[in-house]
């Protein structure tokens, strides 16, 4: 089955913030195997829900390598050609150079969007707030995390899930940092979410824009 799928607040069974939370650490385990596990390096270059196969269990496989690109363990810079990945999951460095290079935190920035879809339960290019406006729902809940207000999300019910869903959010947020070098490696995501949340520090403010589909003419990254 497939995680948006399951996880669509117009469908009767949604996911709790347990099961969601081992979601985002096995896959961010998946990546990280990707990464250092495998004898040569892949970036899959798509994460995104709709590539998130669960099992009876709800334990995540990761699929769809249509767009992923194998690189030697020794290098993490990568060059592109060409428009990759899902508008709303896209790192900015995959647009312009200036964001800086394309590599495996490529694939965090992706997940860290992913995640925030996740306990948001909604997706991540714009989020009505109210009946007046809408926001970018990164930019939403970072405001909420930075002011210690209630997250008011549907699938928080207790303490514990309050707790696990703020750390999936600043975990998130790491992950989808502007500059790819603030971003943390997989393995680093993954003790993070393991980790204590009071021991978590909110991030830098990201540069919160989610490039539109028809700015998708991305120059070339080099070695």
């Amino acid at each position: 089955m497939d995680l948006l799928r399951q996880n669509n607040p117009q469908d009767d069974l949604q996911l709790d913030c347990k099961i969601l939370y081992d979601i985002a650490v096995g896959v961010a385990c998946g990546l990280e195997y990707l990464r250092i596990g495998c004898n040569t390096r892949i970036l899959h270059f798509d994460i995104k829900s709709h590539n998130i196969l669960l099992d009876d269990d709800f334990c995540p496989t990761i699929s769809d390598f249509g767009l992923a690109k194998i690189c030697p363990k020794k290098e993490s810079i990568v060059s592109i050609f060409g428009a990759r990945e899902t508008p709303g999951y896209i790192a900015l460095e995959l647009f312009s150079r200036n964001f800086g290079e394309v590599s495996h935190k490529s694939d965090v920035y992706s997940y860290g969007m992913m995640v925030l879809e996740m306990v948001g339960q909604r997706k991540n290019i714009k989020v009505e707030v109210d009946c007046l406006s809408e926001l970018y729902f990164p930019h939403w809940i970072y405001q909420r995390l930075e002011l210690n207000q209630d997250l008011g999300l549907k699938c928080i019910k207790n303490d514990i899930y309050e707790e696990m869903v703020r750390k999936m959010t600043m975990v998130s947020l790491w992950c989808i940092q502007t500059n790819p070098s603030n971003r943390p490696a997989m393995h680093k995501v993954v003790g993070m979410l393991e980790g204590s949340l009071q021991v978590l520090e909110i991030p830098p403010k990201p540069f919160l824009s989610s490039p539109s589909v028809s700015s998708i003419h991305l120059s070339s990254e080099v070695l």
